[in-house]
């Protein structure tokens, strides 16, 4: 199979696959966003996650324990996704000299997360995976495996909330300056 075609048949399966889990989780919740109580270290399969950067570099999400650490599930083919992005940016932007890490996870194709971070001045990284990674957020409440998807962490590496749905930046904001004065 040619790689075009192989991975337009891959981004249109992931689309498929993400427009799936946001009408499953539409229809099994009259709200569209859903916050998860989960057990803390529920989050280590987020933490154990080494995918490669828009450039193909590895990066290690372990790198930034010690940091409050906001991984966001994404896709350049998820509004959703895309409204929140501005904001997820302006927040990091705010905590730039604070230890706090914003990291996106793209489920989508290197090419368009680095067309994507470069028209939209992304701040933090985008690493890339494949739709199937988005297994490891079942276990914490996105049962549907939709998009976009948050998990926060504390400093000490625990996981400490989860979203299925778009975060405003009041939200973010909120959640990340509660876990930098409890540490």
């Amino acid at each position: 199979m040619k790689p075009v075609v192989r991975n337009t048949l891959i981004l249109a399966v992931a689309a498929a696959a993400g427009l799936a889990g946001h009408f499953t989780q539409r229809a099994s919740s009259p709200s569209t966003p859903t916050t998860t109580q989960v057990a803390r270290e529920a989050g280590a399969p987020i933490l154990a996650l080494n995918l490669p950067d828009s450039s193909g570099q590895p990066q290690a999400l372990s790198q930034w324990r010690g940091k409050v650490l906001v991984v966001n599930f994404w896709a350049t083919w998820c509004p959703p996704c895309l409204r929140e992005i501005p904001d997820f940016a302006a927040v990091s932007r705010r905590f730039a000299e604070a230890p706090v890490q914003f990291v996106g996870i793209g489920i989508d194709q290197p090419d368009n997360v680095r067309r994507f971070a470069e028209e939209h001045k992304v701040p933090y990284p985008l690493l890339i995976a494949p739709l199937q990674t988005l297994a490891i957020t079942s276990a914490l409440g996105n049962t549907s495996q939709a998009l976009p998807f948050t998990a926060i962490f504390d400093r000490r590496g625990e996981l400490d909330f989860v979203k299925l749905g778009t975060l405003n930046e009041a939200e973010l904001e909120g959640k990340i300056r509660a876990l930098l004065a409890s540490q």
